[in-house]
This record gives structure tokens, sequence and C-alpha cells, in this order.
């Protein structure tokens, strides 16, 4: 018996994602594709360090007009270091990628936050609050950028440069700035400079404590 088998048609792929990203930024990678609408894989984020560990992790699936897929990558609390962000196909779709196809991307997740050193309380009364105080490492007069957010998550504060003095002892650049708020909760600010973001921090923002009653001591007669 003769088996006629027809041709297996090849299909394309290709992931594309930064070089490298900051430790808190989320990382974009965008996915082209011509395999059939409906075909879905994996775009997996691994850390390299010594063997592969997935981290993360996000589904594609094709749609009608096959067009440009974006996804972000949470890079929120990762250790600075080597990563590959890599495709991993359900099924047997691999066997029938194009040659020229793309599925690896190596990434470099650059880990800043130890530049940044916060001087000013982490906890602070509502009344007195939002004082900002630190340095950032080898800044000099540079000046920094803050970006507050509310504890709803809205802005209510930059981004804006404020300006830097430099630290005679390491020119480390020194900052102080005052974002008045009117409730406690938690509050984010967002640290960048010219080279770009370096660390976000989290301040907590509560009410006076009110003055405890004073209790008269009762005599017996």
């Amino acid at each position: 018996f003769l088996v006629l088998i027809g041709p297996v048609s090849a299909y394309g792929l290709y992931l594309s994602c930064p070089e490298s990203v900051q430790v808190g930024l989320p990382l974009k990678c965008s996915i082209d594709s011509d395999f059939p609408p409906g075909t879905t894989f994996n775009i997996v984020l691994y850390q390299t360090q010594y063997t592969a560990t997935q981290v993360k992790s996000e589904t594609v699936t094709v749609q009608e007009k096959q067009q440009t897929q974006y996804r972000l990558l949470d890079t929120t609390g990762l250790p600075g270091g080597n990563y590959k962000v890599e495709v991993k196909f359900i099924g047997a779709d691999e066997p029938r990628l194009r040659s020229d196809s793309k599925t690896l991307q190596l990434v470099n997740i650059i880990d800043r936050s130890e530049e940044l050193t916060i001087t000013s309380p982490m906890t602070q009364n509502v009344a007195d609050a939002l004082r900002i105080e630190g340095a950032v490492a080898k800044l000099g007069s540079g000046g920094v950028q803050l970006e507050v957010r509310d504890p709803d998550g809205a802005k209510i504060y930059g981004p804006l440069y404020i300006g830097t003095t430099s630290d005679i002892r390491n020119d480390d650049g020194k900052f102080t700035q005052k974002v008045p708020v009117t409730m406690p909760g938690n509050y984010e600010v967002a640290f960048s400079d010219a080279k770009g973001y370096i660390s976000t921090v989290t301040f907590k923002v509560v009410s006076p404590t009110a003055a405890p009653t004073a209790v008269v001591p009762t005599t017996t007669t």
C-alpha cells in the first residue's frame, strides 16, 4: 500500500524582549506568529544564575488576524542577574517552526536598589508626612526623580526631578522633599535618575495616637 503524506506546513514565531531591564519594571516582550489562530503557547521567564529556574509564565494564543501581541513579565522582587525568556510549546508545534524563528531571548535584570539610602522614618505621623529624605550613591548633584502614589494607587506627586546636593565624603547625592498627605496608609515612592529607574520604597503613614486619659487617684477616708 502506498501512503501519500502531504507537506507539513512550517510556521514562524518571533519573540523580542529588551536585552536589559531594571528590577521593579515590567519586562515587555512582543510575539509575532503566523501559526493558525487558536494556537497557544507559553512565554516563560527563567533565572539562569546556576540552573534554569522558572520564575514567571504568561500564556499567548494566536488570534484571527495574527497581530503582534505583547506580554508584561513582572520583575518586582527578583534578584539582579542573568535571565532568559523562552517560548514553550503546548503539544507538538515546535517541530513545525521555520528555521528563522526566534524563540529565546537572553535578558539582564539590573538591581539598583542598593544605591538608594532612606534616612527619613519609614513610618510617619500623618500630621508630619510625607518626608522623603535620603541619598543615591555617587549621584552628586545630578538630581533624582520622585513619583508618589497614595494607598489607592493614585499618583499624587510627580514624576518630578528634585535637586540633590553632593556629599563631600563620598559624592552621594543627598535629597529631601516634603509631599503633604491627608490620610493614613501605605505610600509608594518611586525613585529614578538620568540612568533610569532605581527602586520603589513604601512609607507607612499612621494617624496620630490619642493621648492616654489621665487616671486620677481616689482617696479613701
